[in-house]
């Protein structure tokens, strides 16, 4: 056993040096038994002297101290104590700590005065909210530990804010240690400064943070430093990369990426633990600001607060997810072990609200999640809801986070594991190599109006550097993992094909654009081959570009992005030069439909069938009838004589079928409807279909009949929230839309303005709508491409943009891909011909004005 308690340096230095050296112990109990060995000493240099106490604050105060750690030390004294006797105990202190080489923080006050100093100044609070006794009169520190902790507690709601711009404003010098190459391990946003104001949030009462791995995560950071200070022999707390390698060794781990991907790791835990007692800190503390003003209202109006139900309530977002206060949780009726959608759908409607999730509805899920997994391939609203998550820009990284922070996403994506805090030894990348690919994702939602499938481009870029976690050339190494994970996610073979072209050839764009003469028609000949067709280049085009944006300032440029443009219309021009793949021949109208065409015709009125569709099924016209699922008909009398229908308890897997004889104003009155009725629509096909006039006689004894036109709607619909509404009701809906009794347009006006009563953040900002007009796209109509974010009531807004200019829609094709609307509509005047080109252009912008307001 060591004698460290002698007044001599040298015993200390001795001991000092062989527990760093020569013992076994490291971590924790390694700076405990450094930090009591240092206690010792320092008690043996104070002697016995009364009405003074020797305080250990900060880092030293919490028994951590690493092998080259400053001691932050309080000699505290009574107010009648001679001041010349109290300098000459700190003198008799601080000079041997200084003969030692050791950094040295140190203070001599009364109580009074600690408490003033802690007062003005919130970093001292902070270092004395750890104080503890090292030697002379414990009753000194006693009082001093709770007079500064009370004050804390009292002061908190104006002393929290302060801490938290303290964080923010380091976190904007220091940058974000889980994304950082040389990272500051102290002072960045995740470090060790976080975890310490995590410390001082917990002892304010007013919140506390996730315990769920923190501490770990605390350990290992401090781990971390105490090998660099070993390494390097230095007090820092930079991680340099010349280093990197050595305290990788000095930790057991097999190289510099595995210490990385250690550090990175716990300073994500901290920071998402940061952010979750933050906000938790903002509820608390707006809930103690809004009690005066309830108080006022309540005794200004009888007790009774208008709106108080909207002000407290929690508001649906989608089936099975509210938004309370601020945050989204479960509904109450959220059954999670019989939804295993849930997780990708409560995230989806977090990101499009602009929301965080809830860290105990994020728990919950994982915990489900483990017992109740996703069924593979999954099915096709789980694919659609990790779209729509995608899609919602900045606002996905913040809900990424929480999902990861459970392990949610691992469970989901497994492939996902071997990216994860994978660091990037390239300068110009700024993110982990996990990161990157959210941050690609994000950066993508801006060009998802550029594409025909919005869908791809998302998952195409959250997956496109997948391969980094194999060996190998990761655009190859990528290409067969994507096609791993697209069947898993449940991607048909034509679009696992194309995402693995995106991934095999990321870097191929901007690579041949930047080194390859575009003057060479090999060049061009040979991206050509690699892309296949002009759809491919788009979604290319378009990852190139949110690639480079996502890796850094210095990855793209103007001069950059005219080049790969160059090099894409060559491209481009080539492939429309060259015979393309010949389009599938539009599906027959089945029977079903053509019997709902000719009751329509017949009765003068709408007439629906509700069935319900096979999983991945569209709801396109020529869809055929799923011979285990009777249709329910609905026609004039109201009866249903088919079956009995759809219970409405799955989500995306209903079809509705609306056949209307030919008029102005279906697409506007039916689309309408099914927005007033909270149904959602993923897919829908309009057609015209010509009844011979065999089929339009009332009855076969008649000797004349004419023949007619229906219009037939195929809808693919989900309920938003609950059950599907009865097809009577919709019916009835139907005819007083047509007929002009019902407003849908103020309708949907007015349920706006009922949610305006609910506190609402606003959303994520959506790339602008595109309204094109496809050249050479039909012989036989004008055809106008429309992209837009998804929204309730859009597809009513442009079939009354369209009705207004007097066009006469002859078919249209609908598609929701996760949050995006792709639709095309072909379109005629009233004589039946194809619009003249100034027409048709005039008509693009009148529907995109619409869309816009």
């Amino acid at each position: 056993m060591t004698d460290t308690s002698g007044p001599v340096p040298g015993g200390y230095a001795g001991a000092r040096l062989r527990l760093l050296q020569e013992d076994p112990r490291t971590g924790a109990p390694r700076r405990a038994a450094l930090a009591r060995l240092t206690d010792a000493w320092l008690a043996t240099l104070l002697g016995d002297a009364p009405g003074v106490a020797l305080v250990a604050v900060g880092g030293y105060g919490r028994g951590e101290l690493s092998p080259r750690s400053d001691l932050d030390v309080l000699l505290l004294h009574e107010d009648r104590a001679d001041p010349a006797a109290v300098a000459a105990l700190a003198d008799r202190v601080w000079y041997p700590v200084w003969d030692m080489g050791l950094d040295l923080d140190h203070s001599v006050r009364t109580p009074a005065q600690a408490r003033r100093t802690a007062a003005e100044d919130l970093k001292a609070h902070l270092g004395l909210l750890d104080a503890r006794h090292i030697a002379g009169d414990p009753a000194l520190t006693a009082a001093l530990r709770t007079t500064l902790l009370a004050d804390w507690r009292a002061r908190a709601p104006k002393r929290l804010p302060e801490l938290r711009e303290m964080c923010q404003e380091r976190a904007r010098r220091h940058g974000e240690l889980p994304f950082l190459l040389e990272p500051d391990l102290k002072e960045a946003r995740g470090g060790l400064r976080d975890a310490t104001a995590l410390r001082a949030i917990a002892a304010s009462w007013l919140a506390d943070a996730p315990r769920e791995g923190l501490e770990e995560a605390r350990g290992r950071l401090l781990d971390t430093r105490d090998a660099l200070h070993l390494a390097t022999g230095r007090a820092t707390d930079r991680l340099a990369l010349q280093e990197q390698a050595q305290v990788a060794a000095g930790l057991g781990l097999a190289d510099a990426d595995a210490l990385l991907r250690q550090v990175y790791a716990a300073a994500r835990t901290v920071a998402y633990a940061a952010d979750v007692t933050w906000r938790e800190v903002g509820r608390v503390l707006r809930a103690r600001s809004a009690r005066p003003r309830l108080r006022g209202l309540l005794a200004g109006r009888g007790g009774r607060v208008p709106g108080g139900d909207a002000a407290v309530g929690r508001r649906p977002l989608a089936e099975g997810v509210v938004e309370q206060d601020g945050e989204v949780v479960l509904a109450r009726s959220a059954r999670p072990e019989r939804d295993p959608v849930l997780p990708l759908r409560a995230a989806a409607a977090a990101a499009q609200a602009g929301l965080p999730l809830s860290p105990h509805a994020v728990r919950r899920l994982a915990a489900v999640a483990a017992e109740h997994p996703l069924p593979v391939p999954w099915p096709a609203e789980a694919r659609d809801q990790l779209v729509t998550l995608l899609g919602a820009g900045d606002s996905t990284v913040p809900v990424w986070e929480a999902l990861e922070a459970e392990g949610l996403i691992t469970a989901l994506l497994p492939q996902w594991e071997r990216v994860r805090f994978r660091p990037q030894r390239n300068p110009v990348h700024r993110w982990t190599v996990d990161r990157h690919l959210v941050e690609t994702a994000v950066r993508a939602t801006a060009f998802t109006r550029r594409v025909d499938r919005p869908d791809l481009l998302l998952v195409g870029a959250l997956l496109h550097d997948i391969g980094k976690g194999w060996p190998g050339d990761h655009s190859e190494a990528g290409a067969a993992v994507v096609r791993e994970i697209a069947a898993r996610v449940g991607f048909d073979a034509a679009d696992t094909a194309v995402l693995a072209a995106l991934a095999r050839h990321h870097l191929l764009l901007v690579e041949t654009a930047t080194r390859r003469d575009l003057d060479d028609p090999a060049t061009v000949r040979t991206v050509a081959e690699a892309v296949g067709s002009r759809s491919t280049l788009e979604l290319l085009h378009a990852l190139t570009e949110a690639d480079a944006l996502a890796t850094g300032p210095a990855a793209w440029s103007a001069w950059r992005a005219s080049l790969v443009a160059d090099l894409v219309g060559r491209v481009s021009a080539r492939l429309d030069g060259e015979p393309q793949p010949a389009r599938a021949p539009a599906p027959r109208t089945t029977a079903q439909q053509e019997r709902l065409a000719v009751e329509a015709w017949r009765t003068g009125g709408p007439v629906l069938a509700l069935h319900a569709c096979p999983e991945g099924a569209t709801a396109s016209a020529g869809s055929a009838e799923p011979p285990h699922h009777p249709p329910t008909d609905v026609g004039p009398t109201g009866t249903e004589p088919t079956g009995t229908g759809p219970t409405g308890t799955e989500p995306i897997g209903v079809e509705l079928l609306i056949a209307v004889p030919d008029q102005p104003g279906v697409l506007p009155a039916a689309a309408g409807v099914l927005a007033l009725h909270r149904l959602t629509v993923r897919a829908a096909d309009l057609r015209s279909v010509e009844l011979p006039a065999e089929l339009t006689a009332p009855d076969a004894a008649s000797a004349e009949a004419a023949p007619g036109c229906a219009l037939v709607l195929s809808w693919r619909v989900a309920a938003e929230y609950g059950s599907l509404p009865q097809p009577v009701r919709l019916r009835k809906d139907l005819l007083r839309a047509l007929d002009g009794s019902l407003d849908i347009a103020a309708r949907l006006a007015e349920r706006e303005a009922a949610y305006a009563r609910y506190p609402r953040r606003r959303g994520p900002q959506a790339p602008p709508p595109r309204v094109t007009v496809a050249p050479g796209g039909s012989q036989h109509a004008t055809v106008i491409e429309v992209r837009a974010q998804d929204a309730p009531g859009l597809l009513h807004r442009i079939g009354r943009a369209l009705e207004g200019a007097g066009a006469r829609v002859r078919s249209a094709h609908v598609s929701t891909l996760g949050s995006n609307a792709v639709d095309a509509f072909y379109v005629t005047g009233p004589a039946g011909a194809p619009l003249p080109d100034a027409e048709a252009a005039e008509l693009a912008r009148r529907i995109e004005r619409a869309l816009a307001d």
